[in-house]
């Protein structure tokens, strides 16, 4: 699967968690198909500097800073990729944060944090962004959960599992509801992806043996995720909603 250039000309999209690794991947390949972008993220520094890099495609680009756990910060991301584009048509909830912790040493605050911006961040996001969709009769919401969500965690605790696998349900629910205004919601499943995050959180010895256990031998790159967002995004998919589409390399097969 590549991007096709052009494929989402005139549209305009969102990409929580947009400032780097999988979200800036998923950005990259959204102005590549031609979709204007708004980079959201935490850290507007790394905002930034995505947004400075999908110029290159001849996209417009802008950025903000956003903490999906909080509403007025979702509005007001909404409210200025409006005033820049006059339209949303594409939302990826991509945002999330992830700890290593073992169930017995997972805080009540570390479990609660984590289940807030993996699962409750995607549901004030999307609540925000349907009315709009609705008044276009059109729409494409992509969570981006993991192959956690169909199984267990290659790495993250009980905490990232649960948030992954409620991120599926949240899914199909709002899928279920949306389809008849001409919205669609999938979620897409990744494996292990080569972010930074995912050198920082595993030791050169782990890497090579969960490579080693991988039909495909290798990792998952961030542009793969975003060409997948891009079909799921485009008119080749009007006919699929409610799915959970596995990108692994095979590390998981159901």
């Amino acid at each position: 699967m590549s991007t096709t250039i052009g494929e989402l000309e005139g549209k305009a999209a969102v990409v929580t968690g947009g400032g780097r690794g999988i979200g800036r991947g998923i950005a990259v390949q959204l102005a590549k198909a031609g979709a204007n972008v708004t980079v959201a993220d935490i850290d507007s520094k790394t905002a930034l500097e995505t947004a400075k890099k999908l110029t290159e495609h001849n996209s417009q680009a802008i950025h903000c800073s956003l903490d999906v756990t909080d509403e007025k910060s979702v509005a007001s991301m909404v409210q200025l990729t409006m005033e820049s584009f006059g339209r949303l048509d594409i939302f990826v909830n991509n945002a999330g944060i992830m700890f290593r912790s073992r169930l017995m040493d997972i805080p009540l605050e570390e479990w609660e944090s984590v289940i807030k911006v993996n699962l409750t961040g995607p549901f004030i996001c999307t609540q925000a962004v349907v009315p709009l969709m609705k008044d276009r009769g059109f729409g494409r919401i992509v969570n981006i959960s993991s192959s956690a969500g169909r199984s267990v965690s290659t790495l993250g605790g009980a905490h990232y599992t649960s948030s992954k696998a409620g991120l599926l349900g949240l899914t199909r629910a709002t899928a279920k509801e949306l389809a008849p205004f001409g919205i669609t919601v999938n979620a897409i499943c990744p494996g292990l992806i080569g972010t930074q995050m995912a050198i920082d959180t595993t030791t050169p010895d782990e890497l090579k043996t969960f490579l080693a256990s991988f039909p495909i031998n290798r990792l998952g790159t961030p542009e793969e995720v975003g060409d997948l967002v891009v079909f799921l995004c485009s008119d080749k998919s009007a006919y699929i909603t409610g799915a959970s589409i596995d990108i692994n390399g095979g590390d998981l097969m159901i």
